[in-house]
């Protein structure tokens, strides 16, 4: 039903029922501009299928998630998923957040005109798709990269998570959403993996801050 309702908006859509054979699918087979994952799949659950993909490939991902299960969503959002929607659902709210997946994906390729962004070591650069941490790369999703991307440019200055989710997220904020600062959380881990000093300031209640210095 899911795979008839996308076709009819316009998308094309390639189905696997497992998690091997999806997995498989998604490292070998054609490009793909997004991945919907559930969590529940016979041989491989979503959750061992993302950690796998996410060795090699920042395919965006959608994971879908048991309704209410909390853990679910916060062990999706640390394992590199892009955004994660609770069963079940509306076939429209998948659809809009699929849009707006799509939207933050054209916002960092139209940024190629801009300059490389330099703060406090870390380097961004939209046109390479490439982020440096004292010359040394690290590896990011794309909703990482545009976090990372909105903190640089206001570095200095507080970004509420409302901004950073309608900017960086394209969604509203909704109330006891906690992808926010789950993507902040793997961005920071990235980062500390290079540098002992910390990047980004948590401004409890509010949102964040990137730090002009150490």
């Amino acid at each position: 039903m899911l795979q008839a309702y996308l076709l009819g908006m316009g998308f094309e859509v390639a189905v696997t029922n497992d998690g091997p054979s999806g997995l498989n699918e998604a490292t070998t087979g054609m490009h793909y501009d997004l991945i919907l994952l559930d969590v529940m799949m016979p041989g491989m659950d979503g959750f061992d299928v993302l950690k796998q993909l996410r060795i090699s490939h920042s395919t965006p991902v959608l994971m879908l998630t048991a309704r209410g299960d909390d853990y679910d969503r916060i062990l999706g959002l640390e394992l590199g998923a892009d955004d994660y929607l609770p069963k079940p659902f509306n076939h429209r709210e998948l659809a809009a957040r699929i849009k707006a997946i799509f939207r933050r994906q054209e916002l960092t390729t139209t940024a190629q005109h801009q300059q490389d962004i330099y703060v406090n070591g870390i380097m961004l650069s939209s046109t390479r798709q490439l982020v440096e941490v004292n010359g040394e790369g690290i590896s990011l999703t794309g909703t990482e990269f545009s976090v990372l991307r909105l903190l640089m440019i206001q570095a200095g200055n507080l970004v509420t998570k409302d901004d950073i989710s309608k900017k960086a997220l394209g969604k509203k904020l909704m109330a006891f959403d906690r992808s926010i600062d789950m993507h902040v959380s793997n961005i920071r881990k990235k980062i500390a993996a290079k540098v002992s000093d910390e990047k980004i300031r948590t401004v409890r209640g509010s949102g964040y801050l990137m730090k002009i210095s150490a």
